[in-house]
């Protein structure tokens, strides 16, 4: 009789909280991690997913996220799960079970999807993600060192809290943010500021939408377009 399929490693997570001392923005899952034989180490590799059809959002957030996802009336097509992060670890020996950190790696640059969708939810409800894993399991048997495969639907849900994350942004941004802008862009916003005797980059920019009003001054609005060319 041929011997069953082991299952492999199940994985669950426990935790995540936000780094307040990386070096940059940093969450971290704490993950327990089961198997029926005896590990000698595993090198995991996860996808993060966002999946953000799991949970409903208010009038607010609907306005935030038009601009990923268009029209409420359109949510029924656009709204499917995203890739949020990849990231790997390894993992020791263990019998039984353990526990071990995950490190997730965060940017806050509004160019990627997943800074502009979790801005724009509120603080507080939850973010839903799905950790997809993969790599290569060894373990010692009889015969020896063996190696498998992690199968590949191993997966773990979990609903991240929006102030996990938002106590993570405050610590590496506080009261910030950023934007990148290619370099002709950012010469011009530099030179408008310098002309118009501006002392931040808040004032800056808020003079730039401020003169986009109905009030504003013809000067002010040519002084606009000349940095928008």
């Amino acid at each position: 009789m041929s011997r069953p399929a082991v299952p492999g490693p199940q994985f669950s997570v426990r935790d995540v909280v936000a780094e307040p001392y990386s070096a940059a923005p940093q969450l971290t899952a704490r993950l327990r991690i089961e198997d029926a034989e005896p590990v000698h180490a595993i090198v995991l590799r996860c996808q993060v997913r966002v999946e953000p059809q799991r949970r409903p959002y208010d009038r607010a957030e609907q306005e935030g996220l038009r601009g990923l996802f268009g029209e409420r009336e359109r949510w029924s097509d656009t709204l499917r799960p995203f890739l949020w992060m990849q990231c790997h670890t390894t993992v020791q020996g263990f019998t039984g079970a353990t526990e071990v950190d995950l490190a997730l790696p965060c940017t806050y640059d509004f160019d990627v999807v997943g800074s502009r969708y979790l801005h724009a939810l509120g603080a507080d409800g939850t973010i839903p993600v799905s950790l997809l894993f993969s790599g290569t399991v060894f373990a010692k048997g009889a015969g020896g060192l063996t190696v498998r495969q992690v199968p590949w639907d191993r997966e773990a849900r979990y609903e991240l809290p929006v102030a996990v994350w938002r106590q993570l942004i405050a610590f590496h941004f506080p009261n910030s943010g950023w934007i990148r802008l290619d370099h002709d862009m950012l010469a011009r916003l530099a030179d408008f500021r310098e002309r118009r005797g501006l002392i931040s980059w808040d004032d800056t920019v808020r003079t730039l939408l401020d003169s986009t009003g109905g009030a504003a001054s013809a000067v002010a609005a040519g002084e606009l377009d000349e940095v928008a060319r």
